[in-house]
């Protein structure tokens, strides 16, 4: 079982923000592992080394919490992810004033 100063822990080490998408975990991830990873890194080879293993832990903590989540698909929750065209037609629709007709 996951702790939550354990995902805490791993969200600030591998810099993520309190909302994020599993794009920007990737992301945040490669980053950092490309980083310190001892093929690359330029500081102390046993640093890079304790570094790298610390990123993966906290990535693999990270996704175990992911997989573990529980998705909720209430209209209120979909709603909030909505892209800006999507947000205007729900409210305006085909409103001859404010709306555009949906392109199919």
């Amino acid at each position: 079982m996951i702790k939550y100063q354990d995902i805490i822990d791993a969200k600030e080490l591998l810099n993520l923000p309190e909302r994020v998408s599993m794009e920007e975990i990737k992301s945040n991830y490669r980053k950092l592992i490309m980083q310190w990873h001892p093929d690359k890194c330029r500081s102390n080879n046993e640093k890079c080394n304790e570094m790298t293993k610390k990123l993966t832990l906290a990535y693999k903590t990270i996704l175990l919490y992911c997989n573990q989540y529980k998705y909720s698909f209430t209209k209120e929750e979909v709603e909030k992810y909505l892209s800006v065209e999507e947000w205007w037609f729900e409210r305006f629709g085909n409103d001859p004033l404010w709306g555009k007709t949906k392109k199919s």
